[in-house]
């Protein structure tokens, strides 16, 4: 048996929406024995033996995650009923026991009333009475089993095989049942159009590549690539709340994003913008993408990918989507958002005019040189007084033969003798120095600007970098130190 995970999405910016079908959760729902009335909404009668006097439940996926969706109490002769006065979302549930353990999958479509008969003695012959939905999907998943445990045996005997005549043998076998597994998933949805069997079938496949073409004598290399990247979707439409309830829906999402879809923001925009315009009518799968696309994003693995969430910021949240936050979440996000907005990739740095460790004005547009590494720093962090002293070791190795200068913010106005210390301590000399002072900074806030330093340069961590060419316009970002020497590098030898 499969033990249930709980795996709830616990991002700040997950809105107010409870996971769990039942609205007070499924471990303060009120019991519920046979004895309840009939509903409107859902109504499941079960009979688990041999368990009595205890709660049981029904979960379900919400991507990735399995979470409960309701329960009910047997009573003395096993029975009981799942049932409420709303309905279930339709999709792929599975019968959790008192501990935790999944049992058993099972199909809950529109008409959600019918009655399943299991023993933990035989778990495998358990009944599901009333359903047509759950009659196919039983019989498709007892025939695909027995396909897959050939297809694992074929397989095992492949990995064991001590020479090139056995393997050669077994993997034209794995591929011969792989073809019969494949055209057995085939069979079903044909034979069965319209059911949820066929439309989960649909969901989970992947269409296979074709040989490369040869147009004119010359292969099209590109060809297979672009077809499976064009038919990934068939059959898939994204406002389909179904969609959440199966365990592989996001899994191929992500596989969608990391090998059909380039790393540029551009090309991600392109994408996300459609599937969630096709979404916006799918009361659960709309605000499911729109968030995971946002946390994705609000700290993107690659540089420049934050333009990918300044875009849903702008084009869903900025044009009402924010009812869907809670109060903390729409005022951290909107925070984030204007914190990225003067500093993307290609945009002029923002101007800063500050005090030297004198106490006199220096302008980072005054600095002259082919680079300019900004740095933002705070003496009192340890992160920072590892990641410094390293930044003056590449800076004396190799970059200031590359006339790259070091443009240095310390951004913490409380610690002024601590930072001239380390800056003494560590020799950072050739560096411009400097900090705002807590004067200007009040002056700032009391004149209503709309951002400060921090806010303009989205220090919300440090040490933050960032690299600037001749015009002081941003080049690169959030690298780690040996991936901005790499940067320069790079980019000196195409100079």
């Amino acid at each position: 048996m499969r033990k249930l995970v709980y795996a709830f999405m616990a991002n700040l910016l997950l809105p107010n929406l409870l996971i769990a079908q039942n609205t007070k959760g499924p471990e303060s729902t009120k019991a519920k024995t046979m004895t309840s009335a009939a509903l409107v909404g859902h109504s499941i009668k079960i009979v688990l033996k041999p368990y009595q006097n205890t709660k049981i439940y029904i979960g379900t996926n919400y991507g990735k995650s399995r979470v409960l969706a309701d329960s009910a109490l047997l009573n003395a002769k096993s029975e009981g009923v799942f049932e409420s006065k709303t309905k279930l979302t339709p999709g792929i549930y599975f019968l959790v026991s008192p501990k935790y353990s999944i049992l058993f999958d099972f199909l809950v479509d529109e008409s959600q009333h019918f009655k399943i008969i299991a023993d933990t003695a035989a778990i495998n012959t358990f009944q599901i009475i009333g359903s047509t939905e759950n009659d196919i999907f039983k019989a498709y998943s007892k025939s695909i089993n027995e396909l897959g445990m050939q297809l694992s045996s074929i397989e095992n005997k492949y990995k064991t095989a001590t020479n090139a005549k056995d393997s050669a043998s077994f993997k034209e076998l794995y591929l011969t049942k792989d073809k019969e597994v494949k055209a057995a998933r085939a069979n079903v949805i044909k034979t069965n159009p319209g059911t949820m069997t066929s439309f989960f079938l649909n969901v989970m496949q992947r269409p296979e590549a074709p040989a490369v073409p040869s147009i004119n004598g010359k292969q099209d290399s590109l060809y297979p690539y672009y077809y499976v990247k064009n038919h990934f979707w068939d059959n898939v439409v994204f406002n389909d709340n179904r969609l959440l309830r199966t365990p592989f829906f996001e899994e191929k999402l992500d596989e969608y994003f990391k090998n059909y879809v380039s790393r540029e923001p551009d090309s991600i925009i392109e994408e996300l913008q459609y599937i969630l315009t096709v979404a916006k009518t799918g009361k659960e799968i709309y605000p499911f993408l729109l968030f995971k696309f946002t946390n994705k994003y609000i700290a993107p693995e690659f540089m420049g990918q934050e333009k990918v969430f300044l875009h849903l910021f702008q084009n869903f949240f900025a044009k009402g989507d924010t009812v869907l936050l809670n109060e903390a979440s729409k005022k951290s996000i909107t925070e984030r958002a204007y914190s990225m907005m003067a500093n993307q990739l290609g945009l002029a740095a923002p101007g800063l005019i500050i005090n030297s460790p004198e106490n006199k004005k220096v302008s980072l547009y005054d600095q002259k040189a082919t680079y300019t590494l900004l740095a933002f720093w705070d003496p009192t962090c340890s992160h920072c007084k590892i990641e410094i002293p390293r930044l003056d070791s590449f800076y004396k190795a190799s970059w200031k033969d590359l006339n790259v200068k070091i443009f240095s913010v310390n951004i913490n106005f409380k610690e002024l003798v601590a930072w001239k210390n380390f800056i003494k301590e560590n020799h950072l000399e050739n560096w411009t120095h400097a900090y705002q002072t807590e004067e200007d900074l009040n002056k700032e806030i009391k004149a209503g600007l709309p951002t400060t330093i921090r806010q303009q340069y989205d220090v919300f961590k440090t040490p933050t970098f960032y690299l600037l060419d001749s015009n002081k316009k941003i080049i690169a970002k959030n690298l780690s130190l040996e991936q901005f020497n790499d940067f320069l590098v790079n980019t000196n030898k195409k100079k």
